[in-house]
């Protein structure tokens, strides 16, 4: 067990958009033993942010702090039957390798959840979604250390308060707990989604004698590799915005106004609108700000072209927050966890 203390460290490498920053000090945890340990020091009483894959964080300055690195790792069958399996990943697992893993073994249910950056622990936190999946549509519960106590607990599905990349632990429990573990329930007999985006078209296009998991797994990341850049090539955190829910009366009224507004059914009463739509109505997409930017192919994700200070893309963002809601009366908010 170690929990050493690093000082003065640079984060470009730990942060998906390259922000070349520095933290006062980081410390990597490797186990749940170490995180009590933390406890017990009291690391946990003063300024600390728990990082994983850095995919979903925006610095915009040093860190004056603690940055705690989680690196849990592992993975166990815990029940399995005939018809499914229930695994628990350990919160500093790579969630794409996670989702890979199962899907070689034949297990649905995240196939649609592919290629999405970052580690399991963040994964219930967003409650991450794509092509018409949650992660809360498989998951059981929730394993986590209490920061003021340094006790083991967990939380049921139901109990996490999931919305749309909302969860329990962006309110309530934020800053609270480190996540140690979740634990999701597979089927063993594929029940495959396909409606959602340009799935069965990226599937028809392949001619495949056989549609299973794998197919649509490729499938997905086809899709997200020919919109989204790769963090390793061109700083960016996926997604800079979530997809506003609207009332369905105020979608009307947009829809009366532009008609090609792209909206999507919630329930009876709201609408979900594209804001990479949105943004791109209103002229950002492609259009480079010093050195960031809205991608050229997906007006969603907001770029670092290699020089841009995170509050250069801070600023970005604010000026198309301001631009739809002149243009639409939408407000969009940030999905990205801005430091």
């Amino acid at each position: 067990m170690s929990t050493e203390q690093q000082h003065n460290v640079n984060l470009k490498g730990l942060n998906t958009f390259g922000m070349d920053v520095q933290a006062q000090s980081l410390i990597e945890v490797t186990s749940i033993a170490d995180v009590k340990q933390l406890v017990s020091k009291g690391t946990f009483q003063g300024k600390f942010l728990i990082l994983g894959g850095g995919s979903n964080v925006l610095f915009t300055d040093d860190y004056n702090g603690v940055i705690v690195l989680n690196r849990i790792l592992g993975k166990t069958v815990i029940e399995e039957s005939e018809t499914s399996v229930v695994l628990q990943v350990s919160a500093g697992e790579n969630w794409h390798e996670t989702v890979q893993y199962c899907v070689d073994q034949n297990w649905c249910g995240i196939e649609n959840l592919s290629l999405i950056p970052g580690c399991v622990g963040a994964a219930p936190i967003q409650n991450i979604g794509a092509y018409g999946v949650e992660i809360k549509d498989v998951l059981e519960s929730v394993h986590f250390i209490d920061l003021e106590t340094g006790q083991e607990k967990q939380l049921t599905n139901d109990a996490c308060g999931f919305g749309y990349r909302n969860s329990v632990f962006k309110h309530d429990l934020k800053n609270k707990v480190l996540i140690t573990s979740i634990v999701i329930r597979l089927a063993k007999q594929p029940s495959l989604k396909l409606e959602y985006g340009a799935i069965k078209d990226e599937l028809a296009n392949n001619n495949y004698e056989h549609i299973g998991i794998k197919e649509v797994s490729k499938a997905v990341i086809a899709i997200r590799q020919s919109k989204l850049p790769n963090p390793a090539d061109l700083g960016n955190a996926g997604s800079f915005f979530k997809n506003p829910v609207v009332p369905k009366m105020e979608y009307d009224r947009i829809s009366n106004q532009f008609p090609d507004v792209r909206g999507y059914v919630v329930d009876d009463q709201h609408m979900k609108l594209a804001a990479g739509w949105l943004i791109e109505q209103c002229g950002w997409k492609g259009k480079r700000v010093g050195d960031t930017g809205s991608h050229a192919k997906q007006a969603l994700v907001l770029v670092n072209y290699g020089q841009a200070k995170g509050a250069d893309v801070r600023q970005l963002a604010h000026d198309i927050i301001e631009s739809v809601w002149n243009k639409f009366g939408v407000r969009l908010e940030p999905e990205v966890n801005i430091i």
